[in-house]
């Protein structure tokens, strides 16, 4: 008899635990028929302002600020390299020798000349002064002076050009010793010793750049560029940050932040945009000439309303959010998006305020009017 009492209170148990699963699941409707009840588990998250940051891109070229094509003032047969390529030299410092022989030899052919004309140019002036006397005494006409003086004058401009010849085959001597004009890194040295080097060659011996600081040469199109100087203006509200920062080619960002200081100052007819240029320090020497990186321009966006990307949900052109309301059923509304500042979206403060709990994620799970099980998972960043 005990037994049969014991089936029975795990029957009735059973039963009843079926049916509160079953109440736990269903609901009646205006019918009293019963229709399934979705209860979705969703973070949920505060709508409020803060200040955002956008930034706009651009592809740059880096350039050294100072970039020197080292070309041969003289021609000559290339007799001495002094350094490698990549090595670092100060302003001043030996950098390639050219065969100096032949312009020694000029360099005594014309200090001879000077001599010799330092000699006519004494003679003249011996003539002069052997007739002065001559002449005072009237043994001689005034015309034998005139040509004397004449002579004299000639010597002279004789012995000034002698003397400026002289002084160009000095300056071609020193020319056959080629020495860097900045301090910088050498770059490639397309020559080899016993090469012939002359003025008119195609390619420089090498570059010279001075990478002390860097030029990084970017464009942006007419339109951006009339957003970039109005914004630049703006001292009060989405006004642009006066640094601007620079990625590298491997994807992180340079040490320093640099400033745009000047552009072409006109557009280009054929594209449609301007080049402007941003300067950088490089104290590590980092950055070489031929680099490329990425420009990146902030704008800044202070106490304004955003929410995260995810939260962001979007019917043919419109976007919307999913607000909370206090019987835990969600409402759609939309939204305008005005900016996109990390992984959030900023928005026109036209149909939501701040203090709003809205959807944070899952929001392709939902409808509007679902009932929903809401937990905080975070803030806003």
């Amino acid at each position: 008899m005990r037994l049969i009492k014991l089936i029975f209170s795990e029957n009735i148990l059973l039963t009843t635990g079926i049916i509160a699963l079953s109440l736990a699941n269903y609901s009646c409707d205006s019918k009293g028929e019963q229709v399934k009840v979705e209860t979705l588990s969703l973070p949920v998250t505060t709508v409020k302002k803060d200040s955002a940051i956008t930034t706009f891109e651009y592809l740059g070229a880096i350039e050294g600020k100072v970039n020197v094509e080292i070309r041969p003032q003289v021609e000559g047969l290339l007799d001495q390299i002094h350094v490698d390529e990549g090595d670092f030299v100060e302003k001043g410092q030996l950098l390639f020798s050219i065969n100096s022989q032949p312009y020694v030899e000029r360099l005594k052919n014309a200090q001879a000349a000077v001599e010799v004309e330092k000699a006519k140019l004494e003679n003249a002036k011996i003539e002069m002064e052997r007739l002065q006397p001559l002449i005072d005494h009237e043994v001689i006409s005034e015309v034998q002076m005139k040509t004397a003086q004449s002579n004299f004058g000639v010597a002279k401009a004789s012995l000034a050009q002698a003397q400026a010849l002289k002084a160009t085959s000095e300056i071609d001597m020193q020319f056959t010793r080629i020495k860097a004009p900045v301090s910088g890194y050498i770059g490639l040295i397309p020559m080899r010793v016993g090469n012939l080097l002359s003025k008119g060659d195609d390619e420089p011996i090498t570059t010279l750049s001075d990478i002390s600081e860097v030029y990084v040469y970017f464009a942006m199109s007419e339109s951006n560029y009339l957003f970039y100087k109005k914004m630049k203006e703006d001292s009060t509200a989405r006004r642009l940050n006066p640094n601007v920062k620079l990625i590298l080619a491997d994807g992180t960002i340079h040490s320093e932040e640099g400033v745009i200081d000047a552009d072409a100052g006109q557009i280009d007819r054929n594209t449609g945009a301007i080049t402007l240029r941003a300067k950088f320090n490089n104290p590590d020497k980092l950055l070489r000439s031929g680099n490329t990186g990425k420009i990146i321009l902030e704008q800044i966006h202070p106490n304004v309303l955003m929410v995260p990307q995810e939260s962001i949900t979007k019917v043919q052109d419109k976007t919307f959010v999913f607000t909370l309301m206090p019987d835990s059923t969600v409402r759609r509304k939309e939204v305008n998006i005005s900016g996109k500042a990390g992984q959030n979206y900023i928005l026109k403060p036209n149909n939501i305020s701040e203090g709003e709990t809205i959807i944070q994620s899952g929001v392709n799970k939902i409808k509007d009017g679902m009932k929903v099980e809401a937990y905080q998972q975070k803030q806003l960043p």
